[in-house]
Parts: C-alpha cells; sequence; structure tokens
C-alpha cells in the first residue's frame, strides 16, 4: 500500500523537479547557498507540492488511465488505492507544500507554489488535456515553475535568473511530451486524448518540436551573455543542445523514427545542462 501512494506522486518527474529547482536555489545563492536549512525546508516544499499536483492528475485521469496499456497498472486504475483517499492524500501534500515554505521559507515561494498546483492540477488536467492539442505549451508554464520557486526560496524575488531558467524549461516541455505521445499515440487514440502528434501529422509535429529545440538551444545560451554561467556551461550547453537539434534533423530528412531517442535524450539533455549551470555558475 505504502508504495502505490509512492507511485502516485510521479516519483521520476520529482527528480527533475527536483533538480531543476535546487538549481534555482543554487543560482540565486551564485554557489551553496549559506541558509541549509533554508534549502532543505525549501526542497521538501517543492516536493510537496510536485507530488500532491502529481496526485491530483492521477486522481482525475483515473478513468482513462484505465484505457491506456502504458498506465492501466497505476494504482487507481488497478483498484489499489480509493479515489477519495487519493484525493484527500493529494490535498494533504498540497497544504503541507504551502505551510513549509510559508512558515520555514517565504511567503513568495509559498505563493509560487500553490499557483503552481493549480496551473497543473486544475488548468492542464481539468481544463485543456482532454480538449485541446495545445494543453502542453500552456501546461509547461506548471512544470517551469520549480527553478523559479528554486530562486524565490533564496532571494524571496523573481529575478533575471529565475525568468532565463523559467524560459528553457517552459521551451523543453513541448517536444519532451510530443516525442512521448508518438510513441503512445495509440494509447492516447484509445483514451480520446486530442495530443499534437493525433491531431496534427507527424511531419508537423517533429517540425514545432525542431522549431521549440531551435529556441530552447538559443536560450539555453542566454545564461553565459548575462554572466550567470561560465564558459564551460556555454560549451556543455551548446553541444547538448545541437546534438538534440541533429536528432530532429534525422527525424525529418531522413525519416528515421528516434522517439523512444528523443524522450530519453530530452531527459539526459536537461539534466545534463542544470548540472553543468551549476557546476559553472558565476560566483
Amino acid at each position: 500500500m505504502f508504495e502505490d501512494y509512492v507511485k502516485l506522486t510521479e516519483p521520476g518527474i520529482n527528480v527533475l523537479v527536483m533538480l531543476t529547482g535546487f538549481v534555482g536555489m543554487w543560482s540565486a545563492s551564485r554557489g551553496l547557498p549559506h541558509d541549509k536549512w533554508g534549502i532543505l525546508w525549501g526542497l521538501l516544499g517543492l516536493w510537496l507540492a510536485s507530488a500532491g499536483s502529481s496526485v491530483f492528475n492521477n486522481y482525475y485521469d483515473r478513468d482513462i488511465d484505465r484505457l491506456m496499456l502504458r498506465t492501466s497498472a497505476r494504482p487507481m486504475p488497478a483498484g489499489r488505492i480509493s479515489p477519495g483517499s487519493a484525493l484527500v492524500f493529494g490535498a494533504v501534500l498540497s497544504c503541507l507544500s504551502f505551510a513549509v515554505l510559508a512558515t520555514f521559507v517565504n511567503m513568495l515561494s509559498a505563493v509560487l507554489s500553490v499557483l503552481s498546483i493549480f496551473l497543473y492540477a486544475y488548468v492542464y488536467t481539468v481544463l485543456l488535456k482532454r480538449h485541446t492539442p495545445y494543453a502542453t505549451e500552456v501546461g509547461g508554464i506548471a512544470g517551469a515553475m520549480p527553478p523559479v520557486i528554486g530562486w524565490a526560496v533564496v532571494r524571496g524575488d523573481v529575478g533575471l535568473g529565475a525568468i532565463l531558467l523559467f524560459a528553457i524549461m517552459l521551451l523543453w516541455q513541448p517536444p519532451h511530451f510530443w516525442a512521448l505521445a508518438s510513441k503512445y499515440k495509440d494509447d492516447y487514440k484509445k483514451a480520446g486524448i486530442p495530443v499534437m502528434p493525433l491531431k496534427r501529422s507527424d511531419r508537423e509535429t517533429n517540425v514545432r518540436s525542431m522549431a521549440y529545440v531551435a529556441a530552447l538551444v538559443f536560450s539555453s545560451l542566454i545564461p553565459y551573455y548575462v554572466h550567470m554561467a561560465g564558459r564551460l556551461y556555454l560549451i556543455a550547453a551548446l553541444a547538448a543542445g545541437l546534438f538534440y537539434f541533429a536528432l530532429y534533423v534525422k527525424v525529418l530528412f531522413l525519416r528515421q523514427d528516434l522517439n523512444r531517442q528523443l524522450f530519453l535524450y530530452s531527459i539526459v539533455y536537461l539534466t545534463f545542462s542544470f548540472i553543468a549551470l551549476a557546476i559553472d555558475v558565476k560566483v
């Protein structure tokens, strides 16, 4: 039973949330923050917000999850956790996120965590996901919030660095998700979810993804030019970005099916870029 509740929080997603949130904190303090307890409370609050959002998403999507092979074994579709229990669990996690951040960190980070939960659990999951192929692009706002919250934990504001990290995360999400949606297109069709690969041709979806990756590569270089990171980061971000772009060149011009590779590499790209930024942050 405990393991099923953990699965509801989507641990894989939370790893990236914690990483990008921590890099937001690290960048805001230009290195390891002096207030170690503040960082620990901030990371806990961020995890609670992400976990709560994921539980709400699992709760609302339990009917369509039952129809898709990829998600049919999740705790609620499989009948191992009741919807009522999951709803209470998600509410408790979300309330604890606000309480922890408001009490031990600052009010701005607490408010931003509530905003991210609202955007993901309601705006994306309830209002958009089942109705428009553009849900990913709008819903990506919530997914781009962790480094902003991390920055606010340290500085109590939202500065240029936070905005740049937000932009990188926002541009990263559509091609990341569309690669997954293309791989599991039949599942989404069965569930009636109008993801971009279903509503547009494969070529159009890949062209849109390629455009996002091009913008992502450009945006990822800006931290160097505003003296937020050094040359090591510039080289790492450029190399990782150009390789990402090259994968789409192969898809579009050589007509190779690389959906699985694109999805996995998108995770590697984000992880590598953010770690490089943390290593080479300008002190």
